[in-house]
């Protein structure tokens, strides 16, 4: 390093670091640590502020500093961004695969499918293999200039991979949010009292059209790449499959679930099967695009003024419907706050029955002004809480009223306190029964202490006639008086108390989970156990401290602090551990063989749970995804398994026996697998 000059230097950092960008971020796939890659960005940067003229526009270090701006500044697309037309059944399908076979002459068509992700439309622009230009669609031919907020997007290569790039290269693709990361980004919106989001492509959407690409930048924003504009330089291969791999080769993010098919038969299969794992794949999507491979064929076939002839997009079933508002109810959570949910006429949606849709907040409830007898439009996506997306104002009834939002708790009579923005909060506390119902419920949960026949009923039970105010009294309870309570009998009560028993061997992560500290879920709780191994050095760690830990930041890390500063919830954590509630110290471990590798479990495994062996891979430095794909290293097939052991042999990836799995894990029968 010391005969490298600084200029030589930088080039060495800047390749260096985009390459792991994209092993991180494209192939999932990371060879350094993050600590690693941290030292090399820190070099770099010192580097450029001590001579920045050797900053350059696509260095690793510009992703997040470019200024706000004012406005976005229009840009006209080299060749057009057409829409795609849509088919919504068999017939459809059929008639647009009898109408390609009818131009170009020929049966068997082969088509390229793949994901219609629920996004927003991208054109990226590179010269000489530098990125240098992000547009919106628009309206097809003008677009807006998102160029700083798309450079923040970590699947976007800032410079193109490989020797033979065109000297300039358009790219169509589409901007989306992650499942889990709308999710995360909505339990901020709400930590910071702000509005959540409607959904994953409204967030997406609105991530990009930030004028100040800082806030764009700290929004979990995604891109697939699945066409080309404008080349010049080169030309890329003759197909759309060829295509597709041919952009995979130069560094773009492209979608792994794509297939090769033929005729309206295999569009069919593609679609069905896609239908099934929607509700596994890591994104929403709204439906299967469907394009002829051979790119000849597809310049036979030509163009609508808005849309290409050779190529359609096949809808799942709506999965909104129109029904009536009953009434609206307020429902109190187990950290006070208040939600208004409506009560609707039952309506299918989505092939499922839904009776009751979330309006979030009162603010949310004030903004749609849904009213009891109002006509809306419902809308569920995959495992996502039913929601009012809108109120057909036309089919107002007159005697249609408006919501009222109480001022004191409707369980307890406290105040209701406005001091975290949009949220509302019962002032009670644990004197709030619905508070206290609520985190006994979390607490004995599957995810939690697994107290097994704790069900709803007998909590409310339990909590209303006051027998049970904290968890801690769970530990207390005996045979005879629950064999007492209403529904119960000397079996039911005898199971429960067994299930309380064995509640008392349990996992920290489990109990940190239990404990329903705010802003706390079940990864925090895992990286918890992981940084601190026992409660007493967690419990007196300062926020500084805390926010050393992976994922926590300041707002998580005053939660963490604020709850066990709680005299009240130390006296609950000491009776818990006083009434025989105990768990293993856990050791850092040091990732072996598993670090980094991408699996996926399928089937039922005969020696532990779904969660434990997930638990345990994670634990070891795994990540465990629920969709197979080229990115993954082993598939673990226990009995049943579906579609996903046959996806992974068609792609030749290694699939493990749950004996070849324990092998892995370093376990036996005997041996109890890895606490996490």
């Amino acid at each position: 390093m010391s005969e490298l000059t600084p200029a030589q230097r930088a080039l060495e950092l800047r390749e260096a670091l985009d390459y792991h960008n994209h092993r991180y971020y494209v192939d999932d796939n990371p060879e350094i640590s993050d600590a690693a890659y941290d030292r090399l960005f820190t070099e770099l940067l010192a580097l450029e502020r001590a001579y920045p003229e050797l900053q350059t526009p696509d260095s690793p270090t510009q992703r997040v500093g470019a200024q706000a701006q004012t406005a976005f500044q229009p840009v006209t697309h080299g060749v057009p961004m057409l829409s795609l037309g849509n088919v919504f059944s068999e017939e459809e399908l059929i008639e647009f695969d009898q109408r390609i076979r009818e131009r170009l002459r020929r049966e068997d068509i082969s088509y390229v499918a793949e994901p219609k992700l629920d996004g927003l439309a991208i054109s990226l622009r590179y010269e000489r293999g530098v990125f240098v230009q992000a547009a919106t669609r628009g309206d097809g031919v003008t677009g807006e200039d998102v160029t700083a907020n798309v450079r923040a997007i970590r699947t976007c290569p800032a410079r193109l991979l490989g020797a033979d790039i065109p000297s300039s290269l358009e790219v169509r693709g589409e901007v989306y949010m992650p499942r889990a990361g709308f999710i995360a980004l909505n339990e901020t919106q709400k930590a910071q009292g702000a509005r959540p989001f409607a959904n994953p492509r409204n967030a997406a959407a609105g991530s990009l059209r930030q004028l100040d690409p800082t806030v764009s930048a700290k929004r979990p924003l995604s891109l697939f790449c699945y066409a080309v504009g404008r080349v010049e330089g080169g030309a890329p291969p003759d197909s759309q499959s060829q295509m597709l791999s041919w952009l995979e080769g130069l560094g773009l993010p492209v979608n792994p679930e794509r297939a090769t098919v033929v005729g309206y038969a295999g569009c069919l299969r593609y679609y069905e099967d896609l239908a099934k794992r929607r509700a596994l794949l890591p994104y929403e999507i709204d439906g299967v695009v469907y394009k002829v491979n051979k790119t000849q064929d597809q310049r036979v076939l030509g163009e609508l003024s808005r849309q290409p002839k050779w190529a359609i997009a096949h809808k799942f079933p709506a999965e909104e419907a129109v029904t009536q508002v009953v009434s609206i109810e307020v429902q109190v959570g187990r950290t006070g706050a208040l939600t208004p949910v409506a009560v609707l006429e039952p309506v299918a949606v989505g092939g499922v029955m839904v009776s009751h849709a979330t309006l979030h907040n009162p603010e949310e409830l004030a903004r749609k002004d849904v009213r009891v007898g109002d006509f809306v439009r419902v809308r569920r996506a995959g495992d996502v809480i039913p929601e009012i997306v809108s109120v057909l104002l036309e089919r107002r009834p007159p005697q249609a009223e408006s919501f009222i939002f109480p001022e004191q708790c409707p369980v307890c009579g406290s105040s209701v306190l406005r001091e975290e923005g949009v949220i509302a909060r019962c002032a009670g506390g644990l004197t709030c029964a619905a508070q206290r119902r609520e985190s006994i419920r979390h607490f004995a949960s599957r995810r939690a202490l697994d107290i097994e026949g704790l069900g709803d009923k007998l909590i409310a039970q339990l909590v209303d006639s006051d027998r049970i105010r904290t968890v801690a009294d769970l530990y207390t309870l005996s045979e005879p008086e629950l064999a007492q309570r209403e529904r119960m009998g000397d079996k039911s009560a005898a199971k429960i108390v067994a299930a309380i028993a064995r509640s008392c061997e349990t996992r920290l992560p489990r109990f940190l989970y239990g404990l329903g500290i705010p802003q706390v879920g079940e990864a925090t709780a895992l990286a918890l156990a992981q940084e601190f191994g026992d409660l007493p050095e967690l419990m007196e760690a300062s926020i500084e401290r805390l926010t050393r830990v992976a994922d926590v930041g300041p707002i998580v890390a005053q939660a963490i602090a604020t709850f066990f500063a709680d005299r009240h919830n130390r006296e609950v954590i000491a009776a818990l551990i006083e009434a025989g509630v105990r768990w293993p110290k856990m050791e850092k471990r040091v990732p072996g063989a598993l670090a980094g590798k991408t699996i996926v479990l399928t089937g039922t495994l005969a020696g532990m749970t779904r969660d434990e062996a997930k638990a345990a891979l994670v634990a070891r430095g795994a990540k465990v995804v629920g969709s197979v794909s080229k990115r993954t290293d082993w598939v673990v097939v226990g009995d049943d398994s579906g579609s996903k052991a046959d996806r992974a042999r068609e792609l030749g990836i290694a699939c493990l026996t749950e004996a070849e799995f324990q092998t892995l894990l370093g376990v036996s029968p005997d041996k109890p697998v890895l606490d996490p």
